[in-house]
């Protein structure tokens, strides 16, 4: 019922109790038949509302409209004060139009299409009984707190239709990049090169050969199973660190303690610049390119290239990219074997100074990178070509002939770029 708003006196308050009793009779038998006048006029001012019926056969939106008439007349002939809301058919509506995607936009329409209707009868039953105008313009605007208190309810359940369809998405997504990141997807073989699986022939090659579920369990989150994917793993700024707008399109897992992501045709025209905005403020890796069934393999490079950052070995602070550090992800990632291959290399270099030593290591790598002469070499260096000439020398009395063979070579160069990634030698 409307109540008394101080400073002013109620005008419904003052329509005798008689007259309020007989309104409300006169009102609740109309009910019925108003209701279906509402549903009808709604229907046909909008054709397409879907008819979702009850269990037993009858439409929910008429069952709503008639306990929200119901209740609003209820409140009326009760003297209460405060409306009393059929909580869980206005709810029922905000979740149904939350699950099937649409917005509450429509739904609000056709309340205020209800009231404007139910509002003309009991206009004409006021009149009938004599009712004075002002109570009856109080009782219109009681009538439009009540609608608010209707759509109230719906949002409430709209929203929690909205969180509900969220999470289970993110729990779809989740199962979808655990079973294309598993490494039963790809080769399990040694030092998986980042080409590898990329080529055609093989039933793996592409979305339509993969197995296991995979593209149906991409079809419940409406993922499209693209050619190839590149795999980041990310670190975050912050516990508390909002997740980055990567785009439609990416897979993206928060809750785990690195988060990962995985990039669709990571190559796609405007792909990198929107992953770079969208990066800002974060910093991980993101793995190679690979075909679709070899994620696990880009994942395992992100993951060695952030083992690196942590370790000061890679820069940190952004999101780089593996395919712009392959050098150091190749020379720096299987560290003992790198290790074991330098003592044996080095081991001439065992009997001179820490400080000399390291010149001498320099020296040999600037040889090996310029394949020049002194010149050349002392220019790389910034110190005189006499000092590289001596240098060149001692190098040869340590190393004898091995130096002219092209694998030893090779090796040399391999170990020595290894310890200028690590900060054991200069940079030329």
């Amino acid at each position: 019922m409307p109540e008394a708003r101080s400073p002013f006196r109620s005008a419904w308050r003052d329509v005798p109790p008689r007259q309020v009793r007989e309104f409300a009779a006169l009102a609740m038998e109309e009910v019925p038949a108003l209701a279906q006048d509402i549903l009808r006029e709604i229907r046909a001012e909008y054709p397409g509302l879907p008819v979702v019926l009850d269990d037993s056969g009858e439409p929910m939106a008429l069952i709503g409209i008639r306990r929200a008439l119901e209740g609003f007349v209820q409140q009326l002939a009760s003297q209460e004060g405060r409306p009393r809301y059929h909580l869980e058919v206005f709810q029922e509506f905000g979740r149904g139009e939350g699950l099937h995607g649409r917005s509450l936009d429509s739904l609000q329409a056709i309340y205020r299409l209800g009231v404007r209707l139910a509002w003309r009868r009991l206009a004409e039953i006021g009149q009938q009984i004599e009712i004075p105008p002002p109570a009856m313009y109080e009782l219109a605007e009681s009538g439009f707190e009540y609608l608010d208190g209707l759509v109230d309810q719906s949002v409430r359940g709209y929203a929690e239709a909205a969180a509900r369809e969220a999470g289970e998405r993110l729990r779809l997504q989740r199962k979808l990049m655990e079973l294309l990141l598993s490494d039963r997807r790809s080769d399990t073989g040694s030092g998986a090169s980042y080409g590898s699986g990329s080529g055609s022939g093989g039933p793996a090659s592409g979305p339509g050969g993969l197995g296991n579920g995979l593209g149906e369990r991409a079809a419940r989150v409406g993922w499209q199973l693209p050619e190839r994917v590149a795999v980041g793993v990310l670190l975050r700024p912050a516990r508390e660190a909002v997740a980055p707008a990567v785009g439609e399109g990416v897979l993206l897992d928060m809750e785990a303690e690195q988060p990962r992501m995985v990039v669709p045709d990571p190559d796609a025209a405007g792909r990198p610049e929107l992953l770079r905005r969208a990066m800002t403020g974060w910093s991980g890796a993101i793995g190679p390119p690979v075909a679709l069934a070899d994620a696990a393999k880009s994942l395992r490079w992100a993951e060695a290239a952030v083992r690196l950052m942590e370790r000061g070995l890679l820069p940190s602070g952004e999101v780089l990219h593996c395919t712009e550090h392959t050098e150091a992800l190749v020379l720096l990632q299987p560290e003992e074997l790198i290790e074991d291959l330098a003592r044996r290399c080095l081991a001439p270099l065992e009997h001179c100074g820490p400080a000399h030593g390291r010149r001498l290591a320099e020296t040999l790598l600037a040889w090996l990178e310029t394949r020049g002469g002194a010149p050349e070499v002392a220019a790389r260096l910034g110190v005189h070509p006499q000092t590289v000439r001596y240098r060149l020398r001692q190098i040869r009395e340590l190393w004898g002939d091995e130096v002219d063979d092209p694998d030893r070579r090779f090796e040399l160069e391999l170990v020595l770029r290894a310890r200028r990634l690590r900060g054991q030698l200069g940079r030329a």
